[in-house]
């Protein structure tokens, strides 16, 4: 149990540290390419135009972390197919900011559409890469592979453990032990609330059965009082 919770701890105090990073934000450049890129797209006297440039950066900058930290398995990528995808959404900012200015409801309209086109491309990408190096034949990619919750590059291209979603005997018994432990308890639980049901519903009924005879007691004698006064009145 002690090494279950200190290993869920540790899974919090990372994701807090992490909780930004993405195989995309890794790179400063690209955070600002993407922030000047759509800063030109919004002309300066635009209401709100602060607010809304800041929503739209930080939805886009944000995308991989969204869906990588909830799967351990989409937190590792090639670096080729990192800077490809980045690449390809460079290339989207442009096209669009050579278009004349519809309205900022236009505008969020085409980067919602260039979020959901880059989101499905980058868990498409991420699956594809963690599919091949988690195989058993795992066929290995050339150039350093990209660790997105650390911007570590690391060069091992074929991966084992808590990267493919498998833990240690060790962890596996400690999750089985809190498991069966857990149910125990629910059982017990369960058990002493119909116990107490039982014994409840078993001395209501006692109460109203003594209830019951004791009327029947009181009306017999009532009954025996009333016929014994009655001969007495007759004499």
């Amino acid at each position: 149990m002690g090494d279950l919770w200190l290993l869920f701890l540790l899974s919090l105090s990372l994701l807090a540290f992490h909780g930004v990073k993405g195989c995309l934000e890794c790179d400063p450049k690209f955070i600002e390419d993407v922030r000047t890129l759509i800063e030109n797209m919004v002309p300066p006297e635009v209401p709100g135009r602060n607010y809304l440039l800041e929503r739209q950066i930080k939805e886009m900058t944000h995308i991989s972390s969204k869906f990588s930290h909830r799967d351990k398995m989409l937190r590792v990528l090639d670096v080729q197919n990192v800077v490809n995808l980045r690449s390809w959404l460079i290339q989207q900012f442009e096209t669009l900011g050579e278009g004349t200015w519809k309205g900022a409801f236009i505008l969020q309209g085409k980067l919602l559409e260039i979020r959901q086109n880059l989101e499905s491309k980058m868990k498409e990408t991420l699956k594809t890469f963690s599919e091949v190096a988690c195989s058993e034949d795992c066929i290995v990619t050339e150039g350093p592979v990209l660790d997105c919750w650390t911007c570590l590059r690391i060069t091992t291209h074929c991966f084992r453990g808590e990267y493919c979603g498998e833990d240690d005997s060790r962890k596996a018994e400690s999750r089985e032990i809190a498991l069966f432990l857990i149910l125990l308890t629910e059982a017990v639980v369960l058990g002493s609330t119909l116990l107490l049901f039982h014994i409840c519903v078993s001395h209501r009924r006692k109460m109203k059965a003594i209830r019951r005879s004791l009327k029947k007691y009181l009306e017999k004698k009532l009954e025996e009082l009333m016929g014994m006064a009655e001969e007495k009145k007759g004499k």
